[in-house]
């Protein structure tokens, strides 16, 4: 099943149990990939998004809300901390599981095998390889350093 049909049944469900936080949270996914649909009309491309491009759309409104939900805490507002906190579980539902740090470890490991890197230059390659494979699945935002201190 692809994540738009994952994400569509899940809707349904939510609307016929009456689980509002969960719906509302779901509505703002379909919103985002609907964006995402437009803007690759505007640009010309005929066909939907891809699952690779939803997973990327989900893993950005996770960091979005971990930075809200931190501001608020910040800021002395720990209920809207807390209902940032409730959406990023009902997103990361869809999300596949997060590679632990071992993981990600070998994950860059075999990605520099795989391009055969030697240097800085082929960064760009290495991280390329990472994002074809683990879209999703691990933070690039963390994964570049790591890559970088491997290639100097």
């Amino acid at each position: 099943m692809d994540m738009r049909s994952r994400i569509s049944a899940a809707l349904k469900d939510a609307m016929k149990n009456k689980e509002a936080e969960r719906l509302s949270t779901l509505r703002l996914i379909n919103a985002a990939i609907k964006d995402r649909d437009i803007a690759a009309r505007g640009d010309g491309e005929e066909s939907a998004v891809t699952d690779d491009v939803v997973l990327g759309i989900l893993g950005k409104m996770v960091k979005q809300r971990q930075e809200s939900a931190r501001a608020y805490e910040e800021g002395g507002r720990l209920e809207l901390a807390e209902k940032e906190r409730s959406e990023i579980e009902v997103i990361e539902d869809f999300l596949p599981r997060q590679l632990d740090a071992d993981e990600v470890d070998a994950a860059i490991s075999a990605a520099i095998a795989e391009v055969g890197a030697e240097g800085l230059r082929d960064m760009g390659n290495v991280m390329a390889a990472l994002k074809a494979k683990y879209t999703g699945q691990m933070d690039f935002g963390k994964a570049g350093p790591m890559v970088k201190d491997r290639l100097n």
